[in-house]
Formats: structure tokens, sequence, C-alpha cells
């Protein structure tokens, strides 16, 4: 069982890297086959088409998300909850793919559009957001909560003179900033007033 999730691992990879290379619709099963130096055979045997393996992506990006959305919903609305959703959101950015995953996002909107689990990536950032700030807080907070998340993104893409954990720990930072912002009785948490806020690592 092992040998077989390795080698469903090992295509992901292999596609992703083609797939950002020259496009979605540019790259072809047998390209991908060519790569991992396998038969079409083996290569069906995990995916029958490209989309396939790029729903495959998203559902494992869904599955980390709800991990977190599930932590999160079992805990108090309170703001070291909300700092602790950034700081699991931002670990969860280091980890492998994530940055091919988005350059192959941005270099293919349309063939990512037309396939059904990227509605579901959306609803669960969606369901991150709401964690941040529920609908009834003010418009001000729910942006600069919102951004908070971005800020962790956009940190990959806007600082790419600095190492990873240099980047890393700048989104983190601004983005503990955005999320500290006071949400008043709207946002349910009694905890905002006079809470202090914390640095990236937590202490």
């Amino acid at each position: 069982m092992k040998e077989q999730g390795d080698t469903r691992t090992r295509i992901q990879d292999v596609a992703l890297e083609l797939f950002t290379e020259q496009g979605y619709e540019k790259t072809s099963l047998r390209e991908i086959a060519e790569r991992l130096g396998v038969t079409k055979a083996a290569l069906y045997y995990h995916f029958k088409t490209k989309e396939d393996i790029v729903a495959s992506l998203l559902a494992d990006r869904v599955a980390t998300m709800d991990d977190l959305i599930d932590w999160g919903r079992a805990q108090p609305r309170t703001a070291e909850t909300r700092r602790e959703i950034l700081r699991r959101y931002a670990d969860e950015l280091k980890q492998r793919r994530h940055q091919e995953m988005m350059r192959f996002f941005e270099r293919n909107q349309t063939a990512v559009h037309n396939i059904a689990e990227a509605s579901k990536l959306r609803d669960r950032m969606l369901a991150i957001l709401d964690l941040l700030a529920p609908p009834g807080a003010p418009a001000t907070v729910r942006l600069r909560r919102a951004l908070s998340i971005f800020a962790l993104h956009a940190s990959m893409f806007v600082l790419n003179d600095l190492d990873e954990d240099e980047r890393g720990e700048a989104g983190l930072a601004v983005a503990l900033d955005l999320v500290d912002t006071p949400g008043g009785t709207a946002d349910g948490d009694a905890s905002d007033s006079g809470t202090a806020r914390r640095d990236p690592s937590g202490d």
C-alpha cells in the first residue's frame, strides 16, 4: 500500500511540475508518464485523466483545510484562537507543494475553474475567514482579518528576495497584527478588549 501511495505522490509532483512549466492544456498524460519513467498503463492505474490529477491535488488541500476548520470550530472564539489559526495556517503553507500549487493556480486558472474540487477550496477559505471574523462583525474588522490570511500568501511572492523562513516570519508578523484588530461586541469575543498582542513565536 505504501508503494502505491508513493507512486500517486510522484505522479502528482511530476504532473504539477509539468502543468506549471508548460501549461495544463499543453501537457499530456504521455509526457507525465515519460518523465516519471513509467508506462501509461501504470499511470492510468492511479489517474485516468489530467483532471483527475488536479482534482486529487485540490482534494488534498481541502482535507488539510478541513482539519484546521474542525479544530477552529471546536475552540472558543477568542483572540488567541484566531492567532493560533493563523499560526497553523502559516505552518501548512511551509509544507511541500504549496508554492508550486500557487504558481499552478496562477498560470492555469481556466483549467482549475472547471474542476469541482476548486469550489470546495473556495468554500473552505470562506469557512476559515468566518472563524477569524463572523458575518456580524464590523466590515472593517472582517476585511482586516481576511487580509491576515492573504498576507501569509503574499509574503511568498512579494518578499522573494528573502529565504523561505524570513518570508514566513514576516508574513505571520503582519497577519497577527491584522487579526489582532479589536472586534467589539459584534464579534462575540469579549476577550478582545485590552488583549496584548503577541509576537509570531506565540511566546
